[in-house]
């Protein structure tokens, strides 16, 4: 599994480029509205919209966008569109499968445009079931390590589901069942430790090893289905070692 959390690194910072910010406050206001049309407008009733609230303060989305797109979601405001998420399923070169999880008011919108970064990028879309049983959602979370050990944030989490605990550079990595991702904060609130980021992920069963050549080529992929404002995440199977990433940055 750590060859995809370097990955999920990777993309972490590859996020953090300006180019892509404007990209990122969209979709973590779409976020919002949906969690506040789910459950309700109000956070301390709505955890998903207090966890999507929280996440868009963090990547300093501004107050004013935020507190519209929870208005839009529980119809205070007119204006919200109708989100659906929609899962598509397919391969990339040298045989990596991918997981493209799209929130969208435009159903042949998301396809179309699913499809031509797939063709455009030596890839392929598949039926539906033809990917997804490698992959089960997870829930993860990050915390700073600072003075931390490993086994400091496993004996925190461990009483609460955690999995695993990984090394992820200057940052350790909490898997845990996609259930239990609040209690594993809790956990860890509980014991002072700091959280820098969460998320729910796709985490394969399966993993293919890439050198730096067929790495590019998926992450070219990747990008191309991400620039669509309808893709909301793109999981993937590729696994890197340190040495590939080493040369990806070096490049």
């Amino acid at each position: 599994m750590a060859g995809h959390s370097k990955w999920a690194t990777t993309k972490h910072k590859k996020a953090a480029n300006d180019a892509k910010r404007g990209k990122e406050f969209a979709k973590l206001i779409k976020n919002i509205e949906v969690a506040a049309r789910t459950g309700g407008g109000d956070p301390t009733a709505n955890p998903t919209l207090d966890d999507m609230i929280k996440k868009a303060k963090k990547a300093s989305v501004p107050n004013d966008n935020i507190e519209r797109a929870r208005k839009r979601g529980s119809g205070e405001e007119a204006g919200g569109a109708d989100w659906e998420t929609i899962m598509y399923e397919g391969y990339g070169p040298n045989g990596v499968a991918i997981l493209v999880e799209c929130l969208t008011d435009n159903r042949n919108r998301a396809a179309t445009e699913v499809r031509t970064a797939f063709n455009k990028n030596n890839g392929n879309l598949a039926e539906s079931g033809s990917v997804a049983y490698m992959f089960t959602r997870k829930g993860v979370v990050f915390v700073p390590k600072g003075e931390l050990s490993e086994d400091d944030v496993l004996m925190a989490v461990l009483d609460a589901g955690a999995e695993e605990v990984n090394d992820a550079n200057d940052r350790f990595e909490v898997v845990s069942e996609a259930a239990d991702m609040t209690a594993v904060k809790e956990a860890l609130t509980a014991e002072g430790i700091d959280i820098d980021d969460f998320d729910s992920d796709f985490r394969a069963s399966v993993l293919v090893p890439l050198d730096a050549n067929g790495a590019r080529q998926i992450i070219r992929l990747v990008d191309a289905l991400e620039d669509s404002d309808d893709v909301q995440n793109v999981y993937t199977n590729m696994e890197l070692s340190d040495e590939v990433l080493a040369e990806l940055d070096a490049s």
